[in-house]
């Protein structure tokens, strides 16, 4: 079974970093993502930008919005989609992700939401 994961961060928090702390934090990750793809789960993995937009249907045509920036959620700042026999495995693996391993996550609002896929149509492999 797959699952759709979402990493979330404090966008504010993020961007108050000087630039150098934010690049030591990113090396903190990166023997955890090292991890996190080996486990051989790992379906996709994608670093999110700033700056998205919102696509809607209003009075018969499509419209494109950005996105506030100041979400309840946070700010998404990752996806991946991960293949796991169940939730609790899909946790398992969701728990190796830098997003819930880096220190300095849990002062930074990072967080990983996880979404059971009931349909999935791609390129496996």
């Amino acid at each position: 079974m797959k699952f759709m994961c979402i990493g979330y961060l404090d966008a504010a928090k993020m961007d108050a970093l000087p630039k150098d702390e934010v690049h030591a934090i990113m090396r903190e990750c990166k023997p955890h993502l090292e991890t996190f793809h080996g486990s051989g789960r790992v379906v996709l993995d994608a670093g999110l930008d700033q700056g998205p937009m919102r696509l809607r249907r209003r009075n018969g045509e499509v419209e494109a919005a950005d996105v506030p920036a100041i979400d309840a959620r946070g700010t998404p700042g990752s996806v991946f989609l991960i293949e796991a026999r169940d939730m609790e495995e899909a946790i398992r693996l969701a728990s190796l992700h830098p997003t819930v391993q880096v220190e300095a996550g849990e002062r930074l609002g990072w967080e990983i939401d996880i979404y059971p896929v009931h349909s999935f149509r791609g390129k496996e492999g």
